[in-house]
């Protein structure tokens, strides 16, 4: 018996999506958020203003739905928690509302902005601890197989934090606020960078030595990149604030300068690999090319790459940076129609195709 007290075969189109609910579902948020973040920089208004809206509803949908899975369906939360490779999917609820609270001190709304980054905060405290915590204590160590791009949304949770103290820094926080938000920024971004080149090893080194199927080649392994991009952005975003009464901010200017613009070319070096990947996966091996929620976390990227390298470019002067976002925008912005359309001919086509019992 299932948590709605039907049997399996009992189960409507709705409780078997939420018993079945991606963990990681919430990179729809983020990726949303950061379309909306980029097209709102690079002056297409129009489209920012509609992708705010369908962050809007992203989010109170998204925390229904798993609000739901957790009140009708425990067990299967309780299992996705105890598997790390689910659990890390949960860090995209950071990550989304830093985006979104981002997004929203843009227009001004600085109280939701502190909302949205006090979560986020203590979602992150919970399980930037509690994975590898229960990996060291438990037997669900991931098999070598088990790691991929995914797991460098531990980076991306990390550094949308960091990126949502320098805005909240920037925007609304005291004056005795100011430094503490300016040291927070500064530190979650060297541990994001850390934690970035502890991973990234281990993820490529699983990319070359062992034999990945196309099912295992998932949009995930975009993060990869994405990674690389919201390091930058966050670095971006301290570059931006006022040195002028920080002695930090002064002195870890050329480390921040330095360690960005790497990481933008080594997330550069990325997307034409990726996208030989992706080739290789919906070409060569034909795999389905159907809706699948884990394009969110190739989408968003694609957003960030645009973000970072417009911010940097304006943070550190480098027109060609900035050349670059104007272009790319419009790529993180038709990624997010694709799929966002494929997203909801997903959910009409499993409309359609619910069968009524027959009745002997």
């Amino acid at each position: 018996m299932d948590g709605l007290g039907k049997a399996p075969h009992q189960r409507g189109l709705l409780a078997r999506n939420l018993e079945n609910l991606d963990t990681a579902y919430f990179s729809w948020v983020m990726a949303t958020g950061i379309v909306s973040v980029g097209t709102q920089l690079l002056g297409l208004k129009a489209a920012s203003r509609a992708t705010l809206w369908v962050l809007v509803f992203a989010i109170c949908f998204m925390a229904v739905a798993y609000i739901a899975r957790l009140a009708f369906f425990p067990s299967a939360v309780r299992t996705s928690l105890q598997d790390p490779n689910s659990a890390i999917g949960y860090l995209t609820i950071v990550a989304g509302l830093d985006v979104a609270a981002v997004r929203l001190a843009m227009d001004g709304h600085v109280l939701t902005t502190w909302v949205f980054a006090a979560i986020a905060a203590i979602v992150w405290l919970v399980f930037i601890y509690a994975v590898p915590g229960s990996i060291v204590a438990t037997h669900h160590r991931p098999r070598p197989a088990d790691i991929n791009g995914g797991w460098l949304i531990i980076v991306v949770a990390t550094q949308s934090l960091s990126i949502a103290a320098s805005a909240l820094s920037a925007h609304g926080a005291s004056a005795g606020q100011i430094p503490t938000l300016e040291a927070l920024a500064v530190c979650l971004w060297g541990l994001g960078v850390m934690l970035y080149l502890i991973l990234i090893v281990i993820i490529f080194i699983r990319l070359v030595l062992v034999e990945v199927t196309a099912s295992q080649m998932a949009p995930a392994y975009w993060i990869a990149m994405g990674a690389t991009a919201i390091s930058v952005r966050a670095a971006a975003g301290i570059l931006g604030l006022s040195t002028a009464h920080s002695p930090l901010l002064t002195e870890m200017r050329p480390i921040l300068v330095g360690l960005s613009l790497i990481l933008w070319a080594f997330g550069t070096w990325w997307i034409p690999l990726l996208i030989i990947f992706g080739v290789w996966r919906h070409i060569a091996e034909h795999y389905s090319s159907l809706y699948d929620s884990r394009l969110w976390s190739a989408v968003f990227p694609l957003g960030m790459y645009t973000v970072a390298s417009y911010t940097l470019g304006k943070a550190v002067k480098i027109s060609f940076l900035v050349s670059i976002a104007r272009a790319w925008v419009y790529v993180g912005l038709v990624a997010w129609v694709i799929v966002m359309l494929l997203m909801i001919a997903a959910g009409v086509r499993s409309l359609l195709t619910i069968r009524r019992p027959r009745i002997v």
